[in-house]
């Protein structure tokens, strides 16, 4: 079984459950910008994009540099491989219940149908 660091999992998931932070990330995936032009684009205060992108910092999903006055943020390097095994791991359970669920549904309409047809 594939362990999983409970920490990491959490603060990625954390910082996935908001709205701008995702769309900061979807917006990092296509070029690297600064917290001013990240602001901008989401219309939001310098201090407020600062907190987003430090979360995002914080559970590596993405990284920033400082030249000068600008900051500048890029994708992280630790992509979302395990959570996105963490997930598939759940996907598999859930897929199992369902199909043990239709096997139970279908032997119930096996009898259901058998019983019909020996009222007659």
């Amino acid at each position: 079984m594939v362990q999983f660091s409970a920490a990491r999992l959490d603060a990625s998931f954390s910082a996935l459950s908001d709205a701008t932070r995702r769309g900061v990330l979807e917006q990092l995936g296509r070029s690297d910008a600064s917290i001013t032009e990240l602001a901008d684009t989401f219309h939001m205060t310098l201090t407020g994009m600062k907190k987003h992108v430090c979360i995002l910092e914080q559970a590596g999903l993405v990284t920033t540099q400082k030249v000068g006055r600008v900051r500048t943020c890029r994708l992280g390097l630790h992509g979302l491989e395990e959570e996105a095994a963490w997930i598939e791991g759940r996907r598999q359970i859930w897929n199992a219940r369902f199909d043990a669920l239709d096997h139970v549904v279908e032997a119930l309409k096996r009898k259901e149908t058998r019983d019909g047809q020996s009222d007659r």
